[in-house]
């Protein structure tokens, strides 16, 4: 029996970065090729040498379309890799809005750094570019969830549903030397628009995320009432209210929890703008016929039941709602105010009191948004300060991670228990919290593996 092993190259310790190298028989598949965010530590890791040579890599096999999971993809191009990228149909779909978005937020980022003269590099350079994006993309293979894709030699994999964003799944690798299975992110036992996560397949080894490993979501019967509250207080008082949501995913189900609440008369009938060409084309696949299988079949006409959306498509539609003339709701990317043009209006709106910001959902250490949850009192946006007046709300109910229990339950549902599970995609204190309750709960063995460390798969 050949030796078959994981390294692990991201999300060790961190939750973001995921990228996880599986290697038998002189084959190499990476799982996840994600990009690092947050503070400023684990950005510069973006920008070192990839561990082994891209171009010695087989395939990639994505769990999905999330920037930290996907979004180092066109930089691994950039380096040499040229091998099929595998992924679900939505998974692929939404991956080349991110990827794209992405791209133009690297140049356009290096371009403001340029001109303001407060980067350490010189001259300023993007990670990668929009060609760059572009040759990625080229390289996807859809693949449906349940079939089972030979790499080469002894390599095998499949996808099974993970009921996270659209397309999102666990990747089950099979080798000669035993069988791997990586959860991706998983969903939440009930998602608003899609069908639930599957029950995991049976592995030697589980490679389990634990974004929320330490924490128990509210329960589901709140019903965004913190949200509706807000809404409620800023508009009485004149002001708007801005919902930083990742385009993927939160954006759609922010807009179908809005109109929930307008069609109750628990908020006020005011404007609803979506300030996100990207989220703008990630409803476009939502709502496409070939991925409604993906979605509940009580959802499959969820965006009829969204009030009327303005659409702020252009820049100067964007710049107009620094300074709405009249009180409205504005969802804009990204979901942890680290990009986009959500940056621009906190800049406008967080030094006046009568606005509010609703964030909604996980906020990643050294985030402008996890700065606004910890009750920074300014942010620094474009190398200046801005002073935090507004109202900060946080809406925890928006999450679609599985939380402590969810992931757990998820586990017990394994056919048989593992050698070993890795926890992985969380902040230390979380992954470590999730090992221990693995260890107490289930007699499993559980280990936070060390970013770089190489285990063996049975």
């Amino acid at each position: 029996m050949s030796s078959s092993t994981v390294t692990f190259l991201g999300a060790a310790g961190t939750v973001t970065g995921s990228r996880f190298l599986v290697r038998s028989s002189g084959r190499r598949l990476l799982v996840d090729c994600g990009l690092y965010q947050g503070e400023r530590d684990l950005r510069r890791r973006n920008w070192q040498p990839f561990p082994v040579d891209p171009a010695s890599l087989d395939a990639v096999v994505l769990s999905h379309a999330h920037l930290d999971h996907c979004g180092y993809l066109p930089a691994l191009v950039k380096e040499g890799f040229a091998g099929p990228v595998w992924a679900t149909p939505g998974t692929a779909a939404l991956a080349a809005i991110v990827l794209r978005d992405s791209a133009h937020l690297q140049e356009e980022d290096a371009a403001v750094a340029r001109a303001g003269g407060y980067s350490k590099h010189d001259p300023p350079m993007p990670l990668y570019d929009a060609a760059d994006a572009e040759n990625a993309l080229r390289l996807f293979q859809p693949v449906g969830f349940g079939q089972p894709v030979a790499v080469g030699g002894d390599v095998a994999f499949s996808l099974s549903r993970a009921g996270h964003i659209l397309g999102s799944s666990s990747v089950r690798v099979t080798t000669s030397g035993g069988t791997a299975l990586f959860s991706g992110d998983l969903g939440r036992a009930a998602h608003p628009l899609l069908r639930a996560r599957e029950d995991p397949p049976a592995a030697d080894t589980v490679v389990v995320e634990s974004t929320y490993g330490d924490r128990r979501h509210p329960s589901p019967e709140v019903g965004h009432e913190a949200f509706a509250d807000a809404v409620r207080r800023t508009i009485s008082r004149g002001g708007s209210v801005l919902v930083p949501a990742f385009a993927v995913d939160r954006t759609q189900i922010v807009l179908h929890e809005l109109g929930v609440m307008q069609r109750a008369g628990r908020i006020p009938q005011v404007p609803i703008y979506v300030d996100s060409p990207m989220g703008l084309a990630a409803i476009d696949v939502y709502r496409r016929p070939d991925l409604a299988a993906e979605l509940r079949p009580d959802a499959r006409d969820w965006f009829d039941a969204v009030p009327a959306v303005h659409e702020a498509r252009t820049p100067e539609e964007s710049m107009r709602l620094n300074q709405p003339g009249t009180s409205c709701i504005i969802v804009s990317a990204s979901g942890m105010a680290s990009g986009g043009r959500v940056v621009h209006h906190l800049a406008h709106m967080l030094g006046e009191r009568r606005h509010c910001v609703v964030l909604t959902g996980y906020q990643a250490i050294g985030t402008r948004g996890r700065a606004l949850v910890d009750g920074a009192r300014q942010i620094k946006v474009h190398g200046r300060y801005v002073p935090v007046r507004a109202e900060v709300v946080m809406d925890d109910e928006f999450s679609v991670h599985a939380d402590a229990d969810d992931v757990v339950a998820w586990l017990r549902r394994l056919p048989e228990p593992p050698s070993t599970v890795y926890v992985v995609h969380g902040e230390r204190e979380a992954s470590r919290a999730l090992a221990e309750r693995v260890r107490d709960e289930l007699d499993w063995c559980a280990v936070v593996p060390e970013l770089g460390e190489v285990v063996r798969l049975a």
